[in-house]
């Protein structure tokens, strides 16, 4: 057969090669790569896209966009089109990676004002995202994002909390972002006994909307010391056979802020399962940014031994199945480094 008249199709080593060389995408197999490469939930399969689509020519994009009726939809005017809420979500995907790695490089103080601001702009309220601001970092970090705070927005952390929530929540939050807690670890024995005992009867006694009211409880939660907390905490246990957050666990403002303070491993573990989960919200999906990037150099060897406890599965081994891409690989990278700490 004359060279000019060969067939423009070469085979080698079983993959479909043009006339240049060139790979030519017939299989399922990289159909569905592609498919999972835009599917999220937590990023995108760059490399997938890099290797498969740099590849395609016009007819291959047009297998793709009919093999993916979810993502494309056919138009009335023949041909297929972006499905508008996917493109939405793709972009999302896309961008997710490039939101880690900004939160990583920002300066802690700027990073947890923007994050401030965030919790109580979006709709509904993401009151737990402040009290995990507020409670979990130390005195002096969280003073430090409450001046970042005043510089970028000209308000302070009190008054933007204080016009934006009402009634029980506006007491405990504002009481929250304005403490200056002691860090250090003496404590009375015989006031935190008293303590406990004050705790008991507004737990075990009053009714849910009781509790809110008493200012006792309140005071306790918002002026503690984090060491004195959780010494209340183990006392409450041995008093009453069950702990804070268990009795507090129809108050979800109350019981995130002894979490928060008693035992953020459990807290930050609970919040990383959510974020895997099968159907998240995009809230809790930012979590997962959220919660690595913030908690990689603090604690993140005790928040990864108990979301194996609890969880029966290894962190990295979650992130790895429900991440993708670059963003996947950045946040195991982020993980390794605080297990190394």
């Amino acid at each position: 057969m004359a060279e000019g008249k060969k067939t423009t199709i070469l085979v080698e080593r079983g993959k479909k090669l043009n006339k240049e060389g060139e790979k030519i995408m017939t299989s399922p197999e990289e159909c569905e790569a592609l498919r999972k490469a835009f599917s999220g939930p937590h990023g995108v399969e760059e490399k997938s896209m890099l290797e498969i689509l740099g590849k395609c020519n016009p007819a291959d994009l047009t297998t793709f966009r009919k093999k993916c009726p979810y993502i494309f939809s056919e138009d009335e005017c023949g041909f297929e089109k972006w499905d508008s809420l996917h493109m939405k979500f793709f972009e999302k995907e896309f961008l997710r990676f490039q939101r880690a790695v900004i939160q990583w490089t920002m300066h802690p103080w700027e990073r947890d004002a923007l994050l401030v601001r965030k919790s109580l702009e979006e709709e509904p309220p993401l009151y737990n995202l402040l009290i995990e601001l507020a409670c979990t970092r130390t005195s002096d970090e969280f003073l430090g994002a409450r001046k970042a705070f005043q510089c970028l927005y000209n308000e302070s952390v009190e008054e933007f909390v204080a016009v934006r929530v009402e009634g029980f929540q506006r007491r405990l939050l504002v009481a929250l972002v304005s403490t200056y807690r002691y860090e250090g670890k003496q404590v009375n024995e015989a006031v935190i006994k008293l303590e406990c005992q004050k705790l008991g009867k507004a737990i075990k006694i009053n009714e849910n909307n009781e509790i809110e009211e008493d200012d006792e409880v309140l005071r306790i939660l918002t002026t503690r010391s984090k060491h004195y907390l959780k010494t209340i905490h183990k006392r409450y246990e041995e008093a009453y056979g069950s702990n804070l957050e268990e009795d507090l666990d129809d108050i979800e403002i109350l019981k995130d802020t002894v979490n928060c303070l008693c035992a953020p491993p459990i807290y930050f573990s609970e919040i990383l399962d959510t974020a895997m989960s099968a159907r998240p919200t995009e809230h809790e999906k930012e979590a997962l940014t959220r919660v690595i990037v913030t908690r990689t150099d603090v604690d993140m060897k005790d928040i990864a031994e108990e979301f194996n406890r609890k969880y029966g599965a290894p962190l990295i081994e979650r992130i790895e199945a429900a991440a993708r891409g670059n963003y996947r690989d950045f946040l195991v990278t982020l993980v390794k480094r605080g297990l190394a700490n």
